[in-house]
């Protein structure tokens, strides 16, 4: 399950943010954030979910620790980071460690309080 996931997730993470970096010439690694924030909003939910209800525990394996594990990119981060630094580009810096805890933060809780909303768990 977390071989088929991790596998999943890695291409997906591959396509969404080769699609974002390809059509966006930007200096900024904003593939990367995209990537980080919807997997982290989408741990949000999945756990929630997976936690209160009764199913197979293969269900986190293949989508928690298989798919968002391989769609993540917390080391690509770190090292486009940096890459930033490294260059010069200290705003780069700067809003992308930023924006990725912030918004990656706001992505589990939004993610979370969806969960709990259509389980109609109250908070």
């Amino acid at each position: 399950m977390v071989v088929v996931g991790g596998g999943l997730g890695s291409l997906a993470r591959y396509i969404v943010g080769n699609t974002i970096n390809s059509r966006l010439s930007v200096r900024f690694p904003l593939g990367t954030m995209v990537v980080n924030i919807t997997g982290s909003f989408l741990i949000g939910i999945l756990m929630i979910l997976l936690s209160q209800r009764l199913v197979h525990p293969n269900w986190r394996l293949l989508l928690v620790v298989g798919f968002l594990g391989g769609y993540t990119t917390f080391s690509t981060f770190e090292y486009e980071t940096y890459l930033a630094i490294q260059g010069g580009a200290y705003w780069v810096c700067l809003v992308n460690v930023l924006g990725s805890v912030m918004f990656g933060f706001a992505g589990v809780w939004l993610g979370a309080a969806l969960g709990q909303k259509w389980l109609r768990i109250p908070q």
